[in-house]
């Protein structure tokens, strides 16, 4: 029973298992059917959009590729016959070269005289015959002679080759051709639908989308689908046939031969995979090393001010030099490692050329089973097959990055957009009044759907009135107009317009009853006229000319000399901003809206314009629903209701003067602005009254929006502290570079002179000897193709010898000569590669460190251009360097091994034929074109496909950079047209594109056909006529011909040399730069003793990189040694850029800085800057330990311990740093990340401390601390400045109040100064904001 029970449960679990398995099974079985299924979609995903046509085309194409590639093998066997005839023809000779042998009746036999002597010696008696005699008696093997007529066969040949070369130009020429057309038709499809499908998305998906990303798609991408699409497919067909069929030939003609070369190619492959793994391994180690090195140079670039202030400069050029040292080691290893695996190939591909020819030629002359041809084909067949193989794989890698980009490509073109713009449903009212309603919107960005923009905002807007709204930024003001639009719809509650929910109108009617003016308004690059057509589409001449007089814009428009039809440049970039915003008004006008949205329409104005445009707008305000957004109360006092904004809601709604009265959002608003507003307006009636009609007068009058300063102040505070320069164009302020202005002056950039050599190599010059080996090897390198076809041929003679036992002994030599060689050139590759390795990681370190050295000696204003951004310098320190060694190094390998190369076997060819070397040289232009052709077919031709593509990238570019303009003018149907018509001409240059390059493609694959042809032909000439040994007849034509595709292989290189040119340039062009403020001179002035006497006068400054905004305007301001001075005013007032004019990381435009009386512009600035000690807000610190960032407050000497412990203890640093285990060697993270901000602080004040300055300089050096850790940082301070010339800027009170100075700014001026009680006294700016409690900024 026992035994039963366990039976049954063994069963039971059997049973239980196999269901498992089964079911196991099928989920794998179906799971490999649908990545089989994707697959095969996937294989052929990127000719989704071929018709039949294309189709056809491509299949036609793929055969002429098929038939291509069975060329090559196809002349192997006219090449063995031809190698047998001349082998035939050489025996023949030498045969009757013999004087006992003749000609008789076609077969060679012993001359008659000699057997009569013979048989009459018979008879007299055995004792005079010796060997020789023997010999003749022996019967002769039957030879044939007479028969050959060695030059009728090689002409026969001669056509055999010019039919095949014909055949393989026209094949080349169809399957090129065929691919390349058929591709250009599908990537005008997939190009015109992807943009009229980016057209319609959403803005949403723009906001996660950047426009510089699907720019990319629109170019580089596409170009990838095309190259996976187009001849690479034929080649690859082509390349394949080849390798397939020589393979072929191999096993049919000689199965032996092919099976000894096929066993030793695994050690090939081995060699070649170890060599890619080395190679990966060792560049991974390398750039893990320059990685450090890299993080050294970021870090510094992005803390470059905190850097300049502490004179750390030549401390950095140490720190980043240190950790270049291992990437340099990595990177020599590399060399010599490559170099190793080079030679090995070498070495294992001649023993194979050894053995293969020593094996055949044992099957030739021992067993009788090939003859010499056979060998030839079965060797050179195998020797094709692997070739193309090889040549095949970057086709595939093509394949790969093609398929990559058309998933991408094709997911957006089957994306359906949330809001489809170009959809017909939805209705349409037959009346509109205009009444629009929030009702408890609540709204995210989809870009950052943590932020609440609007939080259940519920307000009416009454059709006919004007509402104002009005807000600190962020508060969702604009927010509530873009969702008007409908460009983004809200999360929960909803929109109406006369109480239809707008999700259920239709959009395109929707949006053509909204006239839209915004703060930045978008022009596009045509007529004036157009520009206003585009409001509404088939608008007549007069309407457009009275919607310009309504917005104030005829007369000046009347006043261009081409009026109406004046180009406005790229993005309006003709017109001022008075003249754009009038523009702009007259197209929303023109589409005569229900509703009119203002969005900050004058705050980019000066005030003379600003009038004109406000009074357009009050015109055409009347009987139309009008919401407008504006901080400028002039703007805003006569709306019909203003509506305060805050967090996303509507916190207060009503008049001006009520809302005055309830001291909310508008009252703090209203009082900041009209404080400025006089101060300013006085100082421009003061300068009135001087007479001064200076150009900076406009710019003084020109009052920045409260958004656009408070922008502009955020981004330079940021950028005072990270120097991080690339501004958002979201955030774009008035007259900031749009992004188009910034691809522009790119452009500019990039046309750099290539260097000059000379000055390249003068860098490199201490590594002299290590260049004169490498030099050394390569020419050796060079020289081993030309003494391979010494061999090859010599081989071939050997045949022909008709004694046994010298046939093989000259066999064996050759065998062995073929491994000498490998071995040479096993060590002269290893030489070359590491000779040059070493040359050129020498030149790429010393490179780099004077670049980044270069880089740390500009000033700071250098650094906040875009294009020397942190990012970009680090990448330009990475690059560009390691790049100037294709100048030098390897490409001075390549070129010695070429010229070697081509050297000795022009020379060699010469020696053994003159006659035929002359006839090949005049086809070397065309071999070397040929190699060289090919090479560039590697890599594309995606250049010109670019410059065709420029037009059309324009409209795109254009169209996606003012895609919000374009859909709030209904106006995306006319750029996708527009960008339709522009496809026309690349998809035409593409067609002309297919037939050049299919011809030459045909030609240079034919060239050799014909060049052997004519050669082989002349060759049988001279064999016959002037008794040349054949075998020198294979030597040369094998010499030149392999030398001839070597130099154009090498052309190939030069890319890589006018790209080290280039970059060697833009390296140059650093290292000359001379910097306007200079830190490493030793020149200006110096004195003993330093007092801290300092004086800003009539101090005007704008930044460099955005010089229409006057940042000072005028500053007067002077402090005594041992004072403190307190700045106080709302952000962007230019309160941190005069701390920064004092360390001289700007000289002002205008006026003076005044150090101890000395001008600030002529003192020397590592000496000033010693003087100074300064923290900051957001302190940064360096990623070492917390005793090396106080040392750093002083780089000019060795400082002790002891000092840092006091600085740390005045500080208030010190009980904090002995609580931690490490004490002071304890890491601080990068930028200080692993501490709080307010033991960050501390440490930037010990730092500060150590230096012992004059000056101290501390903006808002408490402000982001709480309550508990200000005050001890507050007490450190206090202690720090006694003593000492204080500069202050804050934003707390508590700070300012005990200073001797407090100076009120606004706009760049100062409009109060005293001490707290003299300004509260005045009951100025000052006094209400300390009353009302408001944040002074």
């Amino acid at each position: 029973a026992l035994i039963k029970q366990k039976a049954s449960f063994s069963v039971k679990l059997i049973n239980r298992w196999n269901n498992r398995y089964i079911i196991r099974l099928q989920k794998h079985l179906i799971t490999a059917f649908k990545k089989k299924t994707k697959t095969n979609l996937f294989l052929f995903l990127q000719f989704r959009f071929a018709t039949c046509k294309d189709k056809l085309m491509m299949v036609v194409g793929g055969i002429c590729a098929v038939l291509h590639g069975s060329a090559q093998p196809l002349m192997l066997l006219v090449f063995g016959l031809l190698t047998d005839t001349f082998i035939d023809y050489d025996i023949e000779l030498n045969e009757l070269s013999d004087d006992h042998k003749e000609c008789v009746n076609n077969t060679i036999q012993w001359k008659r005289n000699y057997t009569d002597a013979l048989a009459s010696t018979n008879q007299t008696g055995w004792g005079l015959i010796n060997n020789s005699t023997w010999e003749m008696l022996t019967p002769l093997k039957p030879r044939s002679c007479g028969i050959l007529n060695i030059e009728y066969e090689m002409t026969l040949f001669a056509f055999y080759y010019v039919g095949i070369g014909l055949g393989v130009f026209l094949l080349g020429y169809l399957q090129i051709s065929f691919w390349v057309t058929a591709a250009a038709k599908q990537i005008q499809l997939i190009r015109r639908m992807y943009f009229s499908k980016v057209m319609r998305m959403e803005i949403g998906w723009f906001d996660c989308t950047s426009v510089g990303e699907l720019n990319t798609r629109m170019s580089d991408d596409i170009n990838k689908i095309n190259d996976a699409i187009a001849d690479q497919v034929s080649i690859f067909v082509q390349r394949f046939t080849t390798f397939v069929c020589g393979f072929c030939i191999g096993f049919v003609k000689g199965w032996k031969l092919t099976l000894v070369i096929v066993a030793a190619s695994p050690l090939i492959g081995i060699g070649a995979g170890l060599m890619a793994w080395f190679v990966a391994k060792l560049t991974g180690m390398e750039l893990q090393a320059y990685a450090k090195a890299g993080a050294v140079a970021d870090e510094v670039l992005s803390s470059i001010r905190t850097v300049a202030a502490f004179g750390g400069e030549q401390k950095e050029v140490q720190r980043y030099d240190q950790n270049l040292v291992s990437a340099q080691r990595w990177g020599i290893r590399k060399g010599l490692i490559m170099g190793f695996f080079t030679g090995y190939m070498w070495l294992i591909i001649f023993l194979c050329y050894g053995l293969a020819f020593w094996y055949g030629s044992s099957l030739v002359v021992d067993t009788k089973e090939y003859t010499p041809g056979t060998l030839l084909q079965v060797f050179f067949g195998v020797l094709i097959a692997a070739m193309n193989l090889g040549q095949a794989s970057p086709c595939l890698e093509a394949f790969a990055s093609g398929r990559g980009a058309a998933t991408i490509i094709f997911e957006t073109i089957d994306r359906d957009p949330e809001i489809d713009c170009l959809s017909e449903a939805g209705y349409k009212l037959d009346r509109v009044k205009g009444d629009i309603e929030f009702h408890n919107v609540t709204f995210h960005y989809p870009s950052r759907p943590e932020v609440k923009i609007l939080d259940q905002l519920s307000v009416l807007v009454k059709s006919g009135e004007t509402t104002a709204f009005v807000g600190p930024s962020g508060a969702g003001k604009s927010t509530a107009v873009q969702l008007i639009q409908r460009f983004y719809d809200p999360r929960e509650g909803m929109v109406t317009l006369d109480g239809h929910d707008i999700r259920g109108l239709n959009i395109q009617w929707l949006r053509s009853l909204i006239g839209i003016v915004e703060q930045e308004p978008v022009l596009f690059a045509t007529t004036i006229a157009e520009n206003i057509r585009y409001g509404r589409p088939g608008v007549s001449m007069e309407d457009i000319i009275t919607s310009a007089k309504e917005a104030n814009a005829y007369n000046f428009i009347m006043d261009l000399p081409q009026k109406f039809d004046t180009l406005v440049g790229e993005g309006g970039g003709q017109m001022s901003g008075g003249q754009k915003q009038r523009i702009a008004i007259a197209r929303a006008l023109v589409r005569n809206p229900r509703i009119l949205l203002l969005d900050m329409a004058t705050s980019a104005l000066d005030n003379e314009s600003e009038a004109v445009v406000q009074e357009a707008l009050d015109k055409v305000r009347m009987g139309r629903t009008t919401i407008s957004i504006a901080h400028r109360l002039s703007t805003i006092k006569n709306a019909d209701v203003i509506v305060g904004f805050e967090h996303g809601r509507a916190a207060e709604r009503g008049k001006h003067a009520e809302l005055l009265e309830r001291k909310g959002v508008y009252f703090t608003l209203v009082t900041l602005q009209s404080q400025g507003d006089k101060a300013l307006n006085e100082k421009a009636r003061q300068m009135a009254d001087q007479g001064d009609a200076e150009p900076g007068k406009l710019n003084l009058s020109r009052a920045g929006s409260y958004r656009a300063s408070l922008r502009a102040s955020i981004r330079q505070r940021s950028r005072s502290q990270l120097s991080n320069l690339i501004p958002d164009s979201s955030a774009s302020i008035a007259g900031e570079l749009s992004p188009r202005a910034y691809s522009v002056s790119q452009e500019e950039e990039e046309s750099v002179e290539p260097a000059p050599v000379a000055r390249i190599l003068k860098y490199n010059a201490p590594e002299w000897p290590y260049m004169v080996f490498g030099s050394l090897g390569a020419a050796i390198n060079g020289g081993v193709n030309p003494v391979y076809s010494l061999l090859f041929s010599q081989i071939l003679a050997t045949f022909s010898v008709t004694e046994a036992a010298a046939q093989r002994r000259e066999i064996d030599s050759i065998c062995l000569f073929f491994v000498m060689i490998g071995v040479i050139s096993f060590f002269t590759q290893m030489l070359q590669g590491y000779a040059f390795s070493k040359s050129g990681e020498l030149l790429t370190r010393r490179l780099r460190r004077l670049g980044f050295k270069a880089m740390l000696g500009q000033e700071v204003g250098w650094f906040d251009d875009h294009r020397n951004s942190p990012g970009a310098l680090t990448t330009r320190l990475a690059t560009d360097a390691s790049q100037v060694q294709g100048a030098t190094g390897s490409q001075i390998g390549m070129i010695v091994n070429s010229l070697t190369n081509i050297g000795v076997a022009v020379i060699m060819s010469f020696y053994f034929s003159w006659k035929l070397t002359m006839l090949i040289l005049c086809f070397l232009p065309f071999i070397a074109l040929s190699g060289g052709f090919q090479a560039k077919m590697l890599t594309g031709f995606a250049k010109q496909d670019k410059q065709a593509m420029e037009s059309a990238g324009r409209i795109s570019g254009e169209a996606l950079n003012n895609i919000r303009t374009i859909a709030g003018l209904g106006k995306e149907k006319v750029f996708v047209d527009m960008y339709d018509a522009q496809l026309d001409a690349p998809y035409q240059a593409a067609l002309k594109k297919a037939n050049v390059y299919g011809a030459c493609y045909g030609f240079s694959q034919c060239v050799i056909f014909l060049t052997n042809s004519a050669s082989y032909r002349f060759g049988g000439y001279l064999v016959r006529q002037e008794g040349l040994h054949f075998s020198l007849v294979f030597r040369v034509i094998s010499a030149i011909v392999t030398s001839g595709t070597a130099l154009g292989r090498a052309s190939s290189y030069t890319p890589d040399y006018a790209k080290a040119k280039i970059s060697a340039a833009r390296f140059f062009q650093l290292l000359d730069r001379v910097p306007q403020i200079s830190v490493y001179s030793d020149k200006g002035d110096k004195w003993e003793n330093f007092q801290g006497n300092l004086e800003f006068i009539d101090c005007k400054f704008t930044y460099p990189t955005r010089p229409d905004i006057q940042v000072l305007n005028g500053l007067n301001v002077s402090v005594k040694p041992g004072q403190t001075l307190a700045f106080v005013g709302s952000s962007g007032c230019g309160k941190s850029t005069s701390i920064q004019l004092l360390e001289r990381f700007y000289d002002p435009d205008h006026g003076r800085v005044l150090i101890d009386g000395h001008l600030s512009s002529n003192v020397n600035v590592p000496f000033l800057r010693s003087k100074i000690g300064i923290v900051s807000q957001e302190p940064i610190l360096f990623d070492c330990s917390i005793a090396e960032n106080i040392k750093y407050g002083d780089n000019s000497r060795e400082i002790g311990m002891n000092e840092v412990i006091s600085a740390a203890k005045k500080a208030q640093l010190h009980d904090f740093v002995m609580s931690l285990p490490e004490a002071y060697n304890t890491n601080v993270g990068a930028q200080g990340s692993q501490l709080s901000r307010g033991q960050k602080q501390r440490i930037a004040i010990a730092r500060a401390i150590i230096r012992d300055p004059k000056i101290l300089l501390l903006d808002e050096a408490t402000s982001a601390l709480d309550t508990e850790s200000e005050k001890t940082v507050q007490d450190a301070l206090d202690k720090a400045r006694k003593g000492r010339t204080c500069i202050v800027i804050a934003h707390r009170l508590s700070t300012i109040q005990n200073s001797n100075i407090i100076a009120v700014m606004s706009r760049g001026i100062m409009i109060e100064k005293g001490t707290h009680e003299q300004l509260m006294a005045l009951n100025g700016a000052y006094y209400k904001l300390v009353t009302t409690g408001a944040p002074i900024s």
